[in-house]
């Protein structure tokens, strides 16, 4: 062997002495690729409609509605919210759109999840693409190095999530209101921001930390029946929280949409009451 040459490493990853010998990438006849395709192509569509609508700055509040994107207010430079939830708390100094100040909690939220961790590691970073299919990667570090060490911060973000919920539901009190902010009303949006309400709260309710803070430390579930029913209740929405976690995805973007058709006045908003 030359001077200053080093030996070559042995295989590692998927090509690991301890991984079958199996040449071809996978042995799967069936189109695998479709779930994380799907997966890519939904995701990355509500990161670029989100994008768009956070940095407009405009059309966010048609009364009684304001989109979830920018609620709490909390910047100076919010458009006149009458009753809504404009707190103010940065002041005047903020020049930016206000939607950046609320996104990156319910955004942290989501990115850390344990069911967007699946979605995204198989439909970006192939890590792996499958089941039974071996990803491209040569080597494996887990959640350990940054970025991913990142991902840690989930039972934070969910802290943060909850007040974020408890917003969009005051949100959707208001909505009982009509135009001049008289009481009494119901529209369409109306509607709509109700089923959001409840799909971020199911969502949420059913994350993998909040499961764990109901119980998952506890020794003896028979010395706290109170928190071991919020943890059976837990579970059951985790159960469903890949489905949870779409359905609250599409009805958050709704609901700003809606907003911005109203504001825009493309439409006005259908009045049931």
């Amino acid at each position: 062997m030359a001077t200053g040459t080093r030996p070559p490493r042995p295989p590692s990853g998927v090509h690991g002495a301890s991984r079958a010998a199996i040449r071809a990438g996978h042995l799967r006849t069936d189109r695998w690729w479709l779930a994380p395709a799907g997966t890519a192509a939904g995701l990355l569509a509500f990161v670029a409609y989100s994008t768009w609508r956070a940095f407009a700055n405009a059309d966010y509040y048609a009364a009684p509605y304001v989109s979830p994107f920018y609620s709490p207010c909390l910047a100076q430079n919010c458009e006149e919210m009458r009753g809504g939830p404009n707190l103010d708390l940065v002041g005047s100094w903020w020049g930016l759109s206000p939607a950046l100040l609320i996104l990156v909690f319910p955004l942290g939220f989501r990115l850390t999840c344990y069911y967007y961790r699946k979605a995204y590691y198989r439909s970006f970073w192939a890590s792996p693409p499958a089941c039974a299919v071996a990803e491209p990667h040569s080597r494996y570090t887990g959640e350990t190095r940054f970025p991913l060490v990142l991902q840690n911060l989930h039972r934070y973000f969910f802290y943060a999530a909850v007040p974020v919920a408890a917003v969009l539901t005051y949100d959707t009190v208001l909505t009982f209101r009509d135009a001049d902010y008289a009481w009494g009303h119901m529209g369409a949006g109306t509607l709509l921001f109700l089923l959001n309400a409840v799909l971020i709260w199911a969502y949420t309710l059913s994350c993998h930390s909040c499961r764990h803070i109901m119980g998952g430390r506890l020794r003896h579930f028979s010395k706290h029946p109170v928190r071991y029913r919020l943890w059976g209740w837990a579970g059951r929405l985790n159960a469903r929280h890949m489905q949870l976690a779409w359905a609250s995805l599409v009805s958050v973007a709704a609901c700003d949409l809606y907003v911005y058709l109203l504001a825009t006045g493309a439409f006005t908003d259908p009045r049931i009451f």
